[in-house]
């Protein structure tokens, strides 16, 4: 069985994690967001497509969800020596985004082959097979795209109107600031990864993931939507709001600032167009009427992934909601 999952960071890591358990990791296609891409102390950071290899090669810190394990901090503390000759206007040195000195080493090595010329598909193959990872992770293009938040008001942030990068946002301000809109820079010139894999797939899996920037930007992207709308049938999708809230992130502010519902319900509608099935959480069970009546299928189970057997049991679900249709 051929599975494509479209997957951001925390909880995409998490469900393939459960995934890996009950079908052969190498029939698995994970299309990964990139336009949280950055780049810092000269570094090319890619940070959903590391941890989902991360989460698949046993290796990310369970406890934050992002980064190594037994990880140590040493290059970041020392670049608190070099803040106080750092002259206005610089941005050498910033601390605001934590580098763990064992993670270094992938960024190092990203760094160099795009250097070299490889393409980001590539170099991702191969940080993979560094992790031991059998899973085909796909960034979801080779060009560069990068999410850019608007802000609503005036905040520590900016102005009213201004523009961040997302990682300014998510990071540095702690996602705390009001959204006005979200851009992809680059978006239009950008080309796909993995069509001919979804207009193959026996299913694909949207991943609890922010619809927004997460799931977003890869729908944006030339095609993509169009293929889906073509298989929509082998396409389930899982609500990462339980309750009207974010299991993790800023997910459900974002897309109340945005104009949508904070609600299982509210995912629907942005998915409906695209996927047959949603699989909601058993606490909103009261929606699944009204998520029927968009003309999906509606599952309702416990999608809260607090342990691998969980994972495992929502991967189960998930494939077998497209069989039962």
């Amino acid at each position: 069985m051929s599975v494509v999952v479209l997957a951001g960071g925390v909880g995409a890591a998490r469900f393939l994690r459960g995934l890996a358990q009950i079908i052969e990791p190498e029939s698995t296609t994970v299309l990964v967001n990139t336009g949280d891409d950055a780049v810092m102390h000269g570094l090319n950071i890619s940070p959903d497509i590391d941890t989902v290899i991360y989460t698949l090669g046993n290796a990310i810190d369970a406890q934050r969800g992002w980064g190594l394990s037994n990880e140590s901090w040493r290059a970041m503390e020392s670049l608190q020596k070099y803040t106080n000759v750092r002259p206005n206007g610089s941005i050498a040195a910033p601390d605001w985004f934590n580098l763990g000195d064992r993670d270094l080493a992938t960024h190092f090595y990203r760094t160099a082959r795009r250097s070299e010329g490889a393409d980001a598909w590539q170099i991702t193959r191969e940080i993979a097979a560094a992790w031991s990872v059998s899973q085909q992770i796909v960034p979801m293009t080779n060009q560069d795209v990068l999410t850019v938040v608007e802000l609503a008001e005036d905040c520590v942030a900016g102005n009213a109107g201004e523009k961040i990068s997302f990682q300014e946002y998510f990071v540095k301000y702690k996602h705390s600031v009001a959204v006005r809109s979200i851009s992809f820079v680059g978006i239009e010139s950008a080309k796909p990864n993995a069509l001919s894999q979804i207009d193959d797939a026996d299913a694909v899996v949207i991943a609890p993931s922010n619809p927004i920037v997460s799931i977003g930007p890869i729908r944006a992207l030339a095609g993509v939507d169009a293929s889906l709308s073509k298989i929509r049938d082998r396409v389930v999708a899982i609500s990462p709001i339980v309750g009207g809230h974010a299991i993790k992130g800023p997910a459900d502010r974002m897309l109340s600032e945005l104009g949508h519902e904070s609600s299982a319900l509210g995912v629907a509608r942005m998915y409906s167009s695209i996927a047959s099935t949603l699989i909601i959480d058993d606490v909103d069970a009261n929606l699944k009427p009204a998520i029927e009546s968009l003309g999906m299928k509606c599952v309702v189970t416990n999608t809260i992934m607090s342990d691998p057997k969980i994972s495992a049991a929502l991967a189960q679900s998930a494939l077998a909601a497209l069989k039962t249709k």
